[in-house]
């Protein structure tokens, strides 16, 4: 079982991820680009990654924004789709 706290660091990654790659989760959703189901899986993709601390110093080193997710991002495919639209 994974703990809500896992869950909820996961969520903040993707998150972080996405605004990164200029994509707006919440648009996607209003627009049906991206599902909730979607998302769900996406979080649950995250939380399955080895080492989230790499991806938060990743994310500290791109405060401006990266045209691309490090490639051991396990929701590299869904964003850089989003980032399409």
């Amino acid at each position: 079982m994974i703990s809500l706290k896992k869950l909820e660091r996961h969520q903040g990654l993707v998150q972080a991820m996405a605004q990164t790659r200029g994509v707006d989760l919440a648009g996607a959703l209003t627009t049906g680009d991206l599902s909730a189901t979607d998302l769900r899986s996406a979080v649950f993709r995250c939380t399955a990654c080895s080492d989230p601390d790499a991806c938060e110093e990743w994310l500290a080193r791109h405060p401006d924004g990266a045209d691309h997710t490090p490639p051991y991002c396990r929701n590299a495919d869904t964003l850089a789709r989003l980032a399409e639209d």
